[in-house]
């Protein structure tokens, strides 16, 4: 068993030490807990179930906190995906809901045949599904908005899990870049930004419009499923990334417990946790 979760990149706001230590021992105590809550829970659980704390900790783009667009509103993405499977369901700029991450959780345990929704329609479904309405501003992002004061919209949280069984998941979810168009869809609800199927597993952070160009998490475990280890897969899926200098991040995990994560750019906050081994990166 093993579990990886990311916190995306540092942004402008966010630059200093005190964060930088609150953010690592955030991780620390997101990926304990969800390492405990993987021994009795399958990776797909796991996967809802870290990216859910990662959502309620206001220090990251997601779920609380996450960044406001040009009109004042927060739209949140996420998805989650069961790599045994290959089922994925996710929302796409939904608003007035605590956990993105928890909706995508009930359209999979409802096994809807409309699996990813958006707007209107995905906050239909939340009420529905008994997700009361929340606002996800905090004070922070309302003091960048309105200061506009724009923190390059890089951050977004993931996870990738192993369980017992040794099946694979992957979950993302994203506030967005801040003060983008309305209606504008990131990676993380896309097979570009999350994907996973028996034989790997990836979440991505960073630019989700490079991202999507990429294609960079199907590319990935595709390349894994092809026979190329989990370096190979990633370095030469970022080696076409930087073609037109696309800026990502990415945890991978596949089938035997092997990890690899990579950043076109420093700074991508994340930590992999066996139950032995602790690493922590930022």
């Amino acid at each position: 068993m093993k579990l990886l979760i990311h916190g995306g990149f540092f942004s402008e706001s966010d630059q200093s030490t005190e964060t930088k230590l609150l953010k690592q021992s955030a991780l620390e105590h997101i990926i304990r807990t969800s390492w405990n809550y993987l021994q009795t829970h399958s990776a797909l659980e796991t996967a809802a179930y870290a990216v859910g704390q990662l959502e309620d900790d206001p220090l990251f783009n997601a779920g609380t906190g996450s960044q406001i667009q040009s009109d004042g509103t927060v739209r949140m993405s996420a998805a989650l995906m069961d790599g045994s499977n290959q089922m994925m369901t996710g929302v796409i700029n939904i608003e007035n809901v605590r956990n993105p991450i928890l909706v995508a959780q009930s359209i999979m345990n409802e096994k809807l045949d409309d699996r990813i929704l958006s707007g209107a329609g995905a906050n239909d479904f939340a009420r529905e599904a008994g997700y009361g309405y929340y606002n996800p501003k905090t004070p922070q992002r309302e003091m960048e908005y309105l200061d506009k004061k724009k923190s390059l919209g890089r951050g977004t949280v993931g996870c990738v899990v192993l369980d017992h069984e040794g099946k694979l998941a992957a979950g993302t979810s994203t506030g967005g870049k801040g003060f983008e168009i309305p209606g504008r869809v990131s990676d993380s609800a896309t097979v570009a930004g999350n994907y996973a199927n028996q034989h790997a597993a990836v979440s991505c952070t960073g630019v989700g419009e490079d991202i999507v160009s990429n294609a960079t998490a199907v590319k990935i475990v595709t390349r894994v499923t092809d026979g190329n280890s989990v370096e190979q897969a990633v370095e030469r899926t970022f080696r076409e990334l930087e073609q037109f200098n696309g800026f990502a991040g990415a945890i991978v995990l596949d089938s035997t417990g092997k990890h690899y994560y990579k950043d076109s750019h420093p700074k991508m906050v994340f930590a992999c946790f066996d139950g032995d081994a602790l690493e922590i990166f930022s």
